[in-house]
């Protein structure tokens, strides 16, 4: 995989040079001091994977990651010195497309990297991510309820934070439906990522506990490393099965667990993304009378998702995405 480095520091991008060249069939082809430089060597040579800290001058690494996926689009890791620290910034980049975030590894003064695991398994996944992809634009246990509210689910991948945003925000707080999100996103920021679309749309967004049960109002955010199914008891839990699936949570292993236990057809959404991940489990819930819907790829970051469902004749409408809200409200309110 052919990788860009963007980065201010020299110890930083030496240390990445490091990571990248003691990974069979990797390559660093460029790196860049800062975002603007970033973009042009986006554009003259795109790369499979960049390596985007967030930190530098003249434009930061999430304004430049927007430009990127704009001009240039690529997988994009977003790699600097504390995750934690940034996360405003973080979840900003990944609104606009970038994939993950992992804490930038430390050159010793021996010369020796450490640090470098987490680094290492991401540019794993992303690797397979980017091989899969076909178009590069890409707590608690109640009872279950005698009337269960109307669910309204939705998966995303790349560029999904702002997407599921822009979805949420006008949408009413008083109603009686459940919104589940399957996210591609580490569980480290799970919780960040609830919070910060909390934040954004004024709904109160909550990682989903182990058993817990949709009920009216609930804005519910998939929030392990493992798949979320929905139990015939209308529990939501979370299942390492089937482990052969690579997106992790699954957007099909959870439509397709929801085609299968809800007991009334409701909206479901596939959103910007890459791979094709949810065309098959939103193909299974149109044929049990869900109405279906597949972001259009104007207003996607990566239209590969949409678009896988769109193709397989999964999506009884494509829509922008600040039209879905609208119609959304329209069928379920």
């Amino acid at each position: 995989m052919r990788i860009g480095i963007v980065n201010d520091l020299r110890a930083a991008c030496e240390a990445l040079r490091r990571v990248v060249d003691s990974l069979p069939d990797h390559e660093v082809v460029w790196t860049a001091s800062d975002g603007v430089e970033a973009i042009a060597m986006a554009k003259r040579d795109r790369p499979d994977l960049i390596l985007m800290d967030l930190l530098m001058p003249h434009m930061d690494g999430a304004q430049a990651t927007r430009q990127i996926m704009s001009s240039a689009p690529c997988a994009i890791l977003v790699v600097t010195a504390t995750v934690s620290g940034n996360i405003s910034l973080v979840y900003d980049a990944m609104g606009f497309g970038a994939l993950d975030a992992v804490d930038t590894p430390i050159l010793g003064p021996g010369g020796e990297v450490t640090g470098a695991g987490a680094l290492v398994e991401k540019i794993g996944t992303i690797s397979k991510l980017v091989n899969a992809t076909v178009d590069p634009r890409r707590g608690r246990r109640p009872v279950p309820s005698a009337t269960p509210p109307r669910l309204l689910v939705v998966g995303a991948s790349t560029g999904g934070p702002k997407a599921v945003s822009d979805l949420l925000f006008p949408l009413p707080h008083s109603w009686n439906v459940a919104v589940i999100v399957v996210q591609h996103v580490d569980v480290a920021f799970a919780p960040g990522l609830a919070k910060w679309l909390g934040d954004r749309t004024g709904h109160g967004v909550r990682v989903i506990e182990h058993g817990q049960q949709p009920l009216a109002g609930d804005v519910l955010l998939a929030g392990t490393n493992d798949h979320l199914v929905l139990t015939k008891s209308r529990t939501l839990e979370y299942r390492q099965e089937p482990r052969d699936v690579f997106f992790r949570p699954s957007v099909d292993v959870f439509f397709e667990s929801v085609a299968d236990h809800w007991p009334q057809a409701g909206t479901a959404v596939v959103l910007t993304g890459m791979g094709r991940d949810g065309a098959r489990g939103l193909m299974k819930l149109r044929s049990r009378g869900w109405h279906t819907i597949a972001q259009d790829e104007g207003s996607c970051i990566v239209y590969s998702m949409p678009k896988a469902s769109i193709d397989a004749g999964a999506a009884c409408e494509v829509l922008g995405i600040d039209q879905m809200p609208r119609v959304i409200a329209s069928r379920m309110g």
